[in-house]
C-alpha cells in the first residue's frame, strides 16, 4: 500500500504538509508540536535533503552516531548511502563495544569489522570506549543512578544520532532512543542499562535481565543524558531510516529477512517525537503480499516496545505528539 494512504490511517495529531524542499527549523514551543521530516527517497540525497529539512546545522566536531552491524548481517545501514551526509558534516563516526561475544567485543575486533563492512572508506571510525569510559549524570534515577558512555563521547560538539529503524530481540524495536542508549553506553554501561542497573558486570548482566520495564525505562533514562549532555537537546539531531525492516537488530549475525518494504527517511530534533512516528507507519501498514507488518509488530508488542517512548515522554525527553512534514 501506497505510504500517503497509510498516513491518512494515523491519529489525527499528524499534518502532512509541504515544504517544497526549503529548510524549515523545527522549533518546540508551549503551544507547538515538534516537527517530524519525511521523505520516502532513501539514497544518500534524500538523506542529505532530509537532515536540511530540519534546519539544524551540524557544527564544530561532529559525530555520527551509527551501527556499525555485527558481521553476518547485511541489514545495517550502507556505507554509500551515508557517506554524503556524513562528508558533508565532516563527521566522525562512532560507535561502543558491544557487551555479548562476538565479533565487536573488543576495539581490535570492532574496527576490523568497521573495516569490513566499508566505514573506514568514507570517514574515521571511532571506538568511544576504546580507552575507557566516563560517568554522565541521569535525571531519572528510578533504575540507573547515571550513565557509563565511551569516554570519547567528550572529543564531540555536535551529534547525529543515525539511526536503522528495525526489531530487536530485547527492545521490541530500534530507533534512535536505543541508538543513544545502549549505543552510546560503554559495554560496562550496556550491562548496566540491560540489568535496570542492577550490575555493571560483563559476565553476570545476562543473569539480570528479567525486568524489561526496567530496561525499556533504563534505556530512555540513558538517552536523556545523551541529549542534555549535547547542549540540551540543542547541539544534537535526530534521523531514522526506516528500509531493511527486518524483526532482528544489527546486532544480530543472522537476522530475519525483512518482510516489510521500505518505508523512508525521518528527521528531527525530538527523539520520542521521531521513534513515535516511525512506529505510527509500522502499525498503519494493512499487510498485503511482500508487505507484512505483523511480524514485526508482534516483536515490538510481545517485548512492551511501545513503553520507551511512553516513558521517555513522561521523564520530559519528548512529545509523542508532532506534526508530520513531506518533504517529498
Amino acid at each position: 500500500m501506497n505510504w500517503r494512504v497509510w498516513l491518512s490511517i494515523i491519529c489525527a495529531t499528524i499534518l502532512c504538509v509541504s515544504c517544497n524542499n526549503k529548510q524549515a527549523t523545527a522549533t518546540v514551543t508551549e503551544n507547538s508540536k515538534p516537527t517530524v521530516y519525511m521523505t520516502t527517497d532513501i539514497s544518500p540525497e534524500g538523506l542529505v535533503r532530509v537532515y536540511e529539512a530540519v534546519g539544524r546545522e551540524a557544527t564544530g566536531r561532529v559525530a555520527v552516531k551509527i551501527s556499525t552491524g555485527e558481521p553476518g548481517g547485511k541489514n545495517f545501514l550502507q556505507p554509500a548511502l551515508i557517506k554524503n551526509l556524513v562528508q558533508k558534516v565532516d563527521g566522525t563516526i562512532v560507535e561502543c563495544n558491544t557487551a555479548y561475544k562476538g565479533r565487536r567485543n573488543t576495539t581490535e575486533a570492532h574496527l576490523e569489522a568497521a573495516r569490513e563492512h566499508g566505514f573506514f572508506d568514507i570517514a574515521h571510525v571511532d571506538i568511544m570506549d576504546a580507552d575507557g569510559d566516563i560517568i554522565i549524570p541521569v535525571q531519572d534515577t528510578t533504575h540507573i543512578k547515571y550513565n557509563r558512555v565511551g569516554k570519547n563521547l567528550q572529543n564531540y560538539d555536535f551529534m547525529i544520532n543515525l539511526a536503522h529503524f528495525k526489531g530487536h530481540a530485547m527492545g521490541g524495536f530500534g530507533g534512535v532512543l536505543k541508538n543513544q542508549s545502549i549505543g552510546v553506553a560503554s559495554s560496562a554501561g550496556k550491562a548496566y542499562i540491560h540489568s535496570a542497573g542492577y550490575t555493571e558486570d560483563l559476565a553476570e548482566f545476562w543473569n539480570h535481565v528479567s525486568d524489561q520495564i526496567g530496561f525499556l525505562e533504563s534505556m530512555a533514562a540513558a538517552a536523556q543524558s545523551v541529549h542534555e549532555y549535547f547542549g540540551n537537546g540543542e547541539k544534537i539531531l535526530y534521523i531514522n531510516v526506516m528500509n531493511n525492516l527486518s524483526v532482528d537488530c544489527d546486532c544480530d549475525a543472522h537476522p530475519d529477512a525483512p518482510l516489510l518494504k521500505d518505508i523512508g527517511i525521518l528527521a528531527s530534533t525530538d527523539p520520542v517525537a521521531l521513534d513515535q512516528a516511525c512506529l505510527d507507519l509500522v502499525f498503519a501498514v494493512e499487510p498485503t503480499e511482500g508487505n507484512d507488518n505483523q511480524p514485526l509488530l508482534e516483536r515490538i508488542k510481545s517485548r512492551h516496545g511501545t513503553h520507551i517512548v511512553d516513558y521517555a515522554e513522561k521523564i520530559g525527553l519528548g512529545s509523542k505528539e508532532y506534526e508530520l512534514v513531506d518533504i517529498d
